[in-house]
């Protein structure tokens, strides 16, 4: 498949292992696991820095094969999931930041263009959350 907004065609990706059940040198309990997440939620940690911490600082290498269950679905589960989706907050972050950049400088035509790709992507998600129903169809 191609990229959204460049001509590139790049398959280059890492693949999770085939099998769903837990290695056998992994001996955390999908209890710990999920007390783990949930105590990092509320450190004010991201869902994908949780699995990064997990998979670097306590050696989880997956934890939907220990718990059965998505990090984001244990914090849902929890109480503590984000309001909004993470890959959308990311891209309003980013919105803003170019929107700053280009009140200091309105001639970088460059930033103008992104900005609007930026947007549109934004547009899309936005979209997509509200017919699965992730956000409210009032969201603004």
């Amino acid at each position: 498949m191609g990229r959204m907004y460049t001509p590139g065609k790049g398959i280059s990706k890492s693949a999770i292992p085939y099998r769903r059940t837990p290695a056998s040198w992994v001996k955390a309990t999908p209890e710990d696991v999920c007390e783990h997440i949930c105590k990092l939620a509320r450190k004010g940690t991201t869902p994908s820095q949780i699995g990064v911490l997990l998979r670097d600082a306590h050696g989880i290498p997956l934890v939907s094969s220990i718990t059965g269950t998505k990090i984001v679905r244990v914090l849902r589960a929890n109480g503590l999931a984000p309001e909004i989706p993470e890959d959308l907050y990311f891209l309003i972050k980013k919105a803003v930041s170019v929107h700053k950049h280009l009140e200091r400088q309105r001639k970088d035509n460059d930033a103008k263009y992104r900005l609007v790709l930026v947007e549109a992507r934004i547009q899309r998600l936005v979209r997509y959350y509200m017919t699965t129903g992730q956000l409210p169809p009032t969201w603004k």
